[in-house]
């Protein structure tokens, strides 16, 4: 088996051992991100922001795709009670807040964006910004997986047995 394969295996017993504290902390934090980032780039709809584009059909997987990926890895640093202390990790915390970052300007509106509107212009902004949007959504969405991934699997414990 593939380290690759291991790392997934692990992480997923992880997440099938989870207790209803660190998925209730998962809703949470998938819901705080998807408002975080949704409010102010319009995704989702409120009376504070705007936008001059409107969303695009792939905004919204965007955004419940970060959402999730968001609220699993913020769940990483619960502690959980009957947890064995371990050596301290802290893999895929940098990923994870550019990956959390970048899909705010994935699904923002190419021409609300002050810094690439001042680079590119507005036609700029249309014409090269929003067609790499979509690329910057899966890059984004990569980047929260595999801070994911190393946070669950650096959280198992291998048992060691006893030398004689």
């Amino acid at each position: 088996m593939s380290s690759s394969a291991r790392s997934w295996s692990r992480a997923g017993a992880v997440l099938r051992g989870w207790r209803t504290r660190q998925w209730t902390v998962a809703g949470v934090g998938a819901l705080a991100t998807a408002i975080l980032v949704g409010a102010p780039t319009d995704v989702v709809p409120n009376p504070l922001f705007g936008r001059s584009v409107p969303v695009q059909w792939w905004n919204y997987p965007a955004l419940a795709v970060t959402a999730v990926l968001a609220g699993i890895v913020l769940t990483t640093y619960v502690r959980q009670p009957a947890a064995p202390s371990g050596p301290k990790t802290h893999n895929g915390g940098r990923l994870g807040m550019v990956g959390g970052a970048l899909s705010f300007f994935a699904v923002g509106c190419p021409v609300c964006n002050k810094l690439v509107l001042l680079l590119l212009g507005a036609s700029g902004a249309l014409s090269y910004w929003a067609p790499l949007q979509p690329l910057l959504a899966v890059v984004s969405a990569g980047l929260l997986a595999e801070a994911a991934l190393r946070r669950l699997s650096s959280q198992t414990v291998c048992p060691v047995t006893a030398s004689a």
